[in-house]
């Protein structure tokens, strides 16, 4: 596998960023994740931490060097993420359970497969167009459906917030996943919270990736969305891949796993510190 991958994340007006992003990659598989720990909730920094080293450690298991089942695998570590959170409310005697949404995607052999339970989003970008997207897991977008609220009203609806679906709720999770797609080499894949994509329209985000390398991008776009929500704004945090599985010069900096020992796994996601 080639691909450039850059992540960045600001903490915005709030009093902690609880954004957790990460990726793992083997010879010939990779995985990205990203979540939103539920700030009405306790400890959403240690549900969205916990979920992505849940998520991260079922993918080194799995990835001997590439995953046998790509979707059984997104449905796994989403529950057993979810499990997790559980299992530390039961442990720390917490009243309730920390809750964070996530968003994960698989890459392997040139296909892509992703999940999501909430409205952590997943962006699939061809030369400066976006091909798919995510759909949130919030009261707006049913009302959306609905045709009760126009889609321009996305960005500043006062029910943008409320979602029906995360992990760490009462009930299981619903884990919405995309059926898988090809790359082809340039193509991009954008993990954010919506602290990125309500600050910054979509438009805007594909002609950034598509004009320069990441690690100009996504600074540039979080750095836009966290000016674009003000003082009193939340954390924004994107990840973000490009692909790019030939032999020509991508004109960035790239990895390259081709020499990675067959069960060699290297991670970004850091342990949890547990009290």
């Amino acid at each position: 596998m080639r691909f450039a991958v850059y992540q960045e994340s600001l903490i915005g007006g709030r009093p902690s960023n609880q954004d957790r992003m990460g990726y793992c990659f083997s010879r010939d598989a990779l995985l990205l994740l990203l979540a939103d720990g539920m700030g009405g909730h306790l400890h959403g920094e240690i549900a969205a931490s916990l979920s992505l080293q849940t998520a991260g450690a079922l993918f080194r298991e799995r990835a001997v060097p590439t995953v046998a089942d790509p979707q059984a695998l997104l449905d796994e570590l989403v529950f057993a993420a979810h499990q997790s959170l559980l299992g530390y409310r039961a442990t720390h005697r917490l009243p309730d359970t920390p809750r964070t949404t996530i968003v994960a995607c698989l890459v392997q052999q040139g296909m892509a497969w992703w999940a999501h339970c909430g409205d952590s989003r997943l962006y699939w970008l061809r030369r400066g167009r976006i091909l798919a997207r995510t759909v949130d897991h919030s009261h707006l977008e049913r009302l959306v459906a609905l045709g009760k609220v126009s889609p321009a009203e996305r960005a500043n609806h006062p029910d943008r917030n409320k979602l029906y679906n995360c992990l760490g709720s009462p009930t299981l999770p619903r884990v919405d996943k995309a059926p898988p797609v090809q790359l082809q080499s340039g193509d991009q894949l954008l993990l954010c919270s919506d602290g990125l994509w309500s600050g910054v329209r979509e438009h805007e985000m594909a002609y950034r990736l598509s004009a320069g390398p990441l690690d100009d991008a996504i600074p540039a776009l979080v750095r836009q969305a966290d000016v674009a929500n003000g003082k009193n704004g939340d954390n924004v945090t994107a990840l973000a891949v490009t692909w790019l599985d030939d032999l020509r010069d991508p004109g960035q900096d790239l990895l390259m796993t081709d020499g990675l020992p067959r069960n060699q796994v290297i991670t970004s996601i850091h342990p949890v510190q547990r009290s």
